[in-house]
């Protein structure tokens, strides 16, 4: 089944697993070393990141090491893109008008 990348990244744990292997790839039990809850909880959640092809896996030995999809992370970026030019368009009016505003105060 694939899922919702969005959905995936609302889970704080998710994003927190995300952010371990971000920087270096993990084993299940290295990630789950992270986190309060247990190994089998840690499963479901990268379970449901592969599954959304956030994270991949790659074999080396007996053990599994997962890491993070960089390419899948930039279609997020994407996405968000859209967003952050119309937040930054908002913020430089605010910033325009506190401007003005200051001005008008500092000639009375």
């Amino acid at each position: 089944m694939r899922r919702d990348i969005f959905q995936a990244i609302a889970d704080p744990t998710r994003r927190a697993i995300i952010t371990l292997i971000a920087l270096q790839a993990m084993t299940p039990n290295a990630i789950a070393e992270h986190f309060d809850s247990s190994r089998q909880a840690v499963s479901k959640h990268i379970k449901i990141l592969s599954e959304c092809e956030l994270i991949g896996q790659e074999q080396i030995g007996r053990e599994i090491y997962y890491h993070l999809e960089v390419n899948k992370m930039k279609e997020i970026d994407l996405w968000m893109e859209q967003f952050r030019e119309i937040w930054e368009t908002r913020f430089h009016q605010i910033d325009e008008v506190l401007k003005n505003f200051k001005n008008e105060k500092n000639e009375k």
